[in-house]
């Protein structure tokens, strides 16, 4: 399967990262790929709580979900929306990180919403409180597809290596990282986490991205470290694009998978063990 990684470098109006994606579809699809990723928080990259409840929609309502469904279906290609800020039904107002897998008839094949929350101080100057405005999954998903076996994360979720060995024994072959990676820790831990993710499970890692600085109407400004990437089951960078917009193909092979795993059989031997 030939894949695209899609890195973009999203505004707060999600009508213009629509246009800018569809744009980019077509092209990965005239690039011969079947299965396109676009990065975390594709519809709307904000810091702004109040401009968020202003543009954001639920599922059902969302326009950008629907224009990519119609632009999948139409180009025959197989989509991972890394995710989608959504407005929820939740009491307390909080929206949801929302990754779809779309199919080539642009229905929905699996959802899945980011268990992990980017709540830390990178800096004295750079924090995040992604639980604020945010509210968390409680459900790993593997879902499975005619080229291969998905597990579905997003961003922060790659420091936290219990859910991709999960993910891995329950099949998946394929794993997806859809970030919007701060530069400061992107540039310490991006490349690392995501081939220790690879190695460890042996499965293919794709990593679409945010990068650059972010033309936000409201909120504090917001810069995102870029690198989308491609890392083999043998922990190979396979694509890495850097800081640029754009598109980079990845052709997949899932004997690389099995060939992996027969030398490092690693899943299969799991211990119980006491302490501490």
């Amino acid at each position: 399967m030939r894949t695209a990684l899609l890195q973009i470098c999203s505004s707060d109006h999600p009508e213009e990262n629509l246009r800018t994606v569809k744009a980019m579809m077509a092209e990965a699809a005239a690039g011969g790929a079947g299965f396109v990723l676009t990065p975390e928080v594709t519809n709307c990259l904000s810091t702004s709580r109040s401009h968020q409840q202003d543009v954001l929609c639920l599922e059902e309502d969302d326009p950008t979900l629907a224009g990519l469904r119609d632009t999948a279906a139409r180009l025959g290609v197989w989509l991972s929306i890394g995710s989608l800020a959504l407005k929820t039904r939740d009491a307390d107002g909080r929206f949801a990180n929302r990754q779809f897998l779309i199919t080539p008839e642009g229905e929905i094949a699996a959802r899945y919403d980011k268990i992990h929350m980017f709540d830390v101080a990178v800096s004295e100057t750079e924090t995040y409180r992604e639980s604020a405005g945010y509210r968390p999954g409680d459900r790993a998903v593997v879902t499975r597809t005619p080229f291969g076996v998905l597990g579905l994360s997003i961003c922060y979720d790659v420091r936290f290596p219990q859910l991709y060995r999960r993910l891995a024994q329950a099949g998946a072959q394929i794993l997806t990282v859809p970030a919007a990676f701060s530069p400061a820790t992107g540039a310490a831990h991006w490349h690392s986490l995501l081939k220790a993710r690879a190695i460890e499970t042996g499965c293919y890692v794709l990593a679409a991205a945010q990068t650059g600085s972010h033309r936000l109407s409201r909120g504090k400004p917001r810069s995102t470290y870029g690198h989308a990437l491609a890392i083999s089951p043998w922990g190979e960078v396979l694509s890495d694009s850097e800081q640029e917009v754009g598109i980079r193909f990845v052709d997949l092979n899932l004997n690389d998978v099995d060939k992996a795993r027969a030398r490092i059989p690693s899943l299969t031997h799991d211990r119980e063990f006491d302490g501490p």
